[in-house]
This record gives C-alpha cells, structure tokens and sequence, in this order.
C-alpha cells in the first residue's frame, strides 16, 4: 500500500512542477513527450506517466507502449529505492537485481534529468 500512495504521490508531484516550473516544461519542450513507469516484477503494483509540455496524466496499469519501465524486484525494494533516487542508487538497484530497466538507457538519463525538479 505504500508504494501504491508514493506512486500516486509522484503523479502529483509531476503534475505541481509541469505547472510551477519553467524549467522543466522546457525540459519536457525537448522531448516532446515521455511515457514511463513503475512496477514491480510481478506487476501487482504499476503505475505510468505520460508527460507532455501541455498536461501529464497518471494512471494505474503498465501499458505496453511506454517508452520506459523501471520493473523492482518487490514493494519494499521500490519504497527503497523512490525516497532517494540518485544515480549511484540506479546503477547499484541495476547491479544487483533490485531493479530492471526495460527500454533505453538514453531514456534513464532523460528521466533522471526531470525528476531533479521535484
């Protein structure tokens, strides 16, 4: 349940910066749009974003032309993980199996480079 509320809570949390901050619907300018998001492996808990420079929409589900997926081993690795994402936590939850990237890696960094406006 609580990666559930911290999902729904980055939704919103996207949402307030796309409204507030010029700097990141610039950075939403370059890309046009961006469709991502979170699961765990077993996809009991998912939720994507689709973000573009005019609205970003948040829903439940993974569907399957998202342009980037970050898949957590479990709930407790991805409550882990979403308090403090960083790029050293990215590449150790890569190492080691907690997380799994599916798409670019490209996209990553693009990702990366937005969530830092929250």
């Amino acid at each position: 349940m609580k990666l559930k509320l911290m999902l729904w809570w980055l939704g919103v949390m996207l949402k307030r910066a796309r409204s507030r901050k010029a700097a990141f619907r610039e950075s939403l300018e370059k890309f046009q749009r961006f469709d991502w998001g979170v699961a765990t492996e077993d996809l009991s808990i998912a939720r994507h974003y689709r973000m573009t420079p005019q609205a970003v929409h948040s829903d439940t589900g993974l569907p399957v032309d998202l342009t980037l997926e970050l898949r957590f081993r479990d709930a407790d690795s991805a409550t882990r993980f979403l308090r403090k994402p960083s790029q050293r936590a990215f590449r150790e939850g890569l190492f080691d199996g907690r997380l799994r990237l599916v798409g670019d890696s490209r996209d990553l960094e693009r990702l990366q480079g937005l969530l830092k406006y929250l």
